[in-house]
């Protein structure tokens, strides 16, 4: 197979590794500082980051290259490192052009780095968890204080200075329980874009040879789902729950990335989010010191695909290592998924959540099958409205007024508002 007929990738840069200003529970992310025994440099080093650039722009066939930066926490690089940023990635531009994303706990966002944002135009996607008191029960600073009132502030900043940002939250088992609580919080504060990400996590009963603890789907031995992870039941209803309110109130004024997706998906589309996609492999994870990983949720030794001071990006982002990763995504399904009503939605989903029993008596089964087949199959008949509409050139916004006839209908029937009676 050539370069050309491979689909182009992504990085997820760290470029200041993992390390952070937080100190959030669930933060799968922070004992990967456990990988480089003895180090004391995190901020990508010059060579590294010139190296990067150069070679993720000349690998590039797209005509409009984004580079996505994360941690750890970035802003604790400062504005100075990123006005480094720019003047490499105008050095070796070629005439592509370039848009850059950060994802930031918004911390230390202040006007400066807010102006800054808005003149270089970054994309800012800024993590929240909903209203204090959902978003406090794990998301604290080192010294165990809340952070709510320093993200919120960022946000009201970064609105106010005409920066695009969209919001991230993680979806576990506190705000889970409060879907329409948290919807409802991220649009009052201005978030039009709404991006939810469930919170799975195991953790080893003793490290590993890895030193790391949080594991992946692959480890062997005794482990256990974190108290902090989302329950299957709990995320299932949260969708559709938030589903409810934004098809019957918000299509096209509310843009939730799982909805956008799935509406994708029922177009015919290709997903356009990793998880659902049929295979992976395209959306890497480079490390601060040029380790390139085969996925952010695959940080470990054994997904170190090389280091980009001795192998070209391209080259180990179309290895044979990195295409059989992403392959066995579609080769490795369960008998249970590929009888099942909502795969061509749902494909499995990541690979890092297949670690249940299956019925061929394999570790292979999503832990959140239960909660996606739930939404797919709910969500389907307002999806496959919305499609048809597209399709005959109409507004989708029209699935709205359908939308609640449909659950007025089912309430006074007697079925439950995740119910469409037929």
């Amino acid at each position: 197979m050539s370069d050309r007929t491979l689909p182009p990738f992504q990085v997820l840069t760290k470029p200041i590794g993992p390390i952070c200003n937080l100190d959030c529970s669930y933060c799968f992310y922070l004992e990967k500082e456990q990988l480089y025994p003895g180090h004391h440099e995190w901020a990508m080093q010059p060579d590294v980051l010139e190296a990067f650039i150069r070679q993720y722009l000349k690998a590039s066939e797209q005509e409009v290259v984004v580079f996505a930066w994360q941690g750890g926490e970035p802003t604790l690089l400062g504005i100075p490192y990123f006005q480094q940023i720019l003047a490499l990635q105008q050095r070796y531009a070629d005439g592509k052009q370039i848009q850059n994303a950060v994802q930031t706990n918004g911390v230390l966002v202040d006007q400066a780095w807010a102006d800054f944002f808005a003149e270089n135009r970054f994309l800012v996607g800024i993590s929240i968890d909903g209203p204090a008191e959902l978003h406090d029960v794990y998301r604290r600073n080192k010294g165990g204080a809340s952070t709510h009132a320093a993200v919120e502030r960022a946000i009201r900043t970064l609105h106010d200075t005409g920066v695009d940002f969209n919001t991230l939250t993680t979806v576990n088992s506190a705000n889970a329980e409060q879907p329409l609580a948290v919807y409802r919080y991220l649009q009052s504060i201005g978030s039009q874009f709404m991006q939810f990400i469930p919170v799975v996590e195991r953790k080893a009963a003793t490290a590993g040879r890895d030193v790391l603890v949080l594991i992946g789907p692959r480890t062997e031995g005794p482990a256990e789902v974190t108290p902090w992870s989302v329950r299957p039941e709990q995320y299932g209803e949260f969708l559709c729950s938030i589903f409810d309110a934004w098809v019957q109130e918000d299509v096209g004024k509310t843009f939730v990335q799982m909805f956008e997706v799935a509406l994708q998906m029922s177009l015919g589309m290709e997903s356009s989010l990793c998880v659902f996609g049929e295979t992976c492999g395209t959306a890497l994870a480079l490390e601060h010191q040029g380790d390139l990983y085969s996925c952010d949720h695959y940080v470990y030794p054994e997904y170190r695909l090389g280091n980009i001071l001795e192998t070209d990006i391209a080259s180990l982002a179309r290895s044979e290592a990195q295409q059989s990763f992403g392959l066995a995504k579609k080769t490795s399904l369960p008998p249970e998924c590929l009888r099942c009503e909502v795969l061509a939605a749902c494909n499995g989903e990541c690979p890092k959540h297949r670690f249940m029993p299956a019925s061929d008596g394999t570790l292979r089964l999503n832990y959140l099958c239960g909660a996606y087949k739930r939404f797919f199959v709910h969500a389907d008949p307002y999806l496959y409205w919305m499609a048809v509409a597209l399709s005959e050139r109409r507004s989708p916004a029209g699935v709205m007024t359908y939308a609640r006839e449909q659950m007025e209908g089912s309430t006074k029937d007697g079925c439950g508002s995740s119910v469409v009676c037929v």
